[in-house]
């Protein structure tokens, strides 16, 4: 199955509610049994603005996110018109917005992984170290949430399913510690990039506040422009509940990307627009279930292609 299919697929249930809130008021404000019943109907859906509005914020697409798509489509639908092109264009046009930082800074690239524990962040580190290697890197994955000795361990079964690299400590050694010995390793191996799990502690956040900063300052001591990317592991099925993880760890971590996991399993799928949106942040990746390889590159114009693919 290509990317694309894994995102259509991943997609099904938010498209089924935001497509339905359509179907629904169609149904519902459309005479039948007459010849124009069918246009009827087309024209009552697609005239339908307030229909339009609560099937996005259903979809968690967001508050600030539905104002712009619907402004829009007031401003340029003229009667008669087919809305959903309209929602089409808006919404693409958010998602390009949030562009991925440019690559920049020395070797090896080291990439921070945050998150909260249980947004499936360990297992998104070796399906990304998994997609990494089948696109000819060789990456190196680095267990500096020493804290957490299960995740450790759950990390190194996935970097053997991965077959690339991996770096830990004892427990309860210093994460930063750890980061510096990786990117040693990475050195010495030839290995790149460093991808580094790092403590899913929200709720304390001063320490992990000085526990990322301490790591941070290690990478770029040794590594120019380090750290080059700071993905944020979110999880689709929190919906608008993952935007506000997203700003408290922007404060505290330097954010500049998004991992969505569960996509699969939720109709809130519109969070991707909310994120580019309210955060300006990237959706780098995209969890589409459960295997190793089910983590694909997001690409805004692929997930308006499969969001509204037979919508019309």
């Amino acid at each position: 199955m290509s990317f694309f299919d894994r995102l259509k697929s991943s997609l099904q249930k938010t498209k089924d509610q935001l497509f339905g809130a359509f179907d629904s008021d169609a149904a519902t404000t459309t005479p039948t049994g007459s010849a124009t019943a069918t246009a009827g109907a087309r024209a009552r859906r697609i005239e339908s603005v307030d229909a339009l509005e609560e099937a996005l914020i259903t979809c968690d697409v967001g508050v600030a996110a539905t104002d712009r798509i619907v402004e829009s489509v007031r401003r340029k639908a003229r009667r008669g018109d087919d809305l959903l092109p309209l929602v089409r264009q808006e919404i693409l046009a958010i998602l390009e917005g949030a562009a991925p930082p440019p690559a920049t800074g020395g070797h090896p690239r080291v990439v921070l992984i945050v998150g909260v524990n249980g947004t499936g962040k360990t297992t998104s580190i070796g399906k990304l170290a998994n997609l990494l290697k089948q696109e000819g890197q060789k990456p190196l994955v680095c267990a500096a949430d020493t804290f957490r000795a299960a995740a450790v361990e759950q990390l190194e079964i996935w970097t053997k399913r991965a077959e690339v690299g991996f770096v830990r400590a004892q427990p309860n050694s210093d994460p930063a510690a750890v980061v510096f010995d990786a990117i040693q390793a990475a050195r010495a191996r030839h290995l790149d990039p460093v991808l580094v799990d790092t403590a899913g502690r929200l709720h304390t956040r001063v320490n992990l506040m000085n526990e990322l900063d301490k790591i941070k300052r290690i990478a770029a001591r040794e590594v120019e422009g380090a750290p080059h990317e700071v993905l944020l592991v979110l999880d689709a099925t929190v919906g608008q509940n993952g935007v506000a993880q997203a700003r408290e760890f922007m404060k505290v971590s330097g954010v500049n990307g998004i991992i969505l996991t569960k996509l699969d399993g939720t109709a809130k799928g519109g969070v991707a627009v909310a994120i580019a949106q309210d955060l300006r942040l990237p959706i780098r990746y995209v969890g589409t279930g459960e295997q190793i390889d089910d983590l694909v590159p997001f690409n805004p114009r692929e997930y308006v292609d499969a969001l509204f693919e037979e919508a019309w």
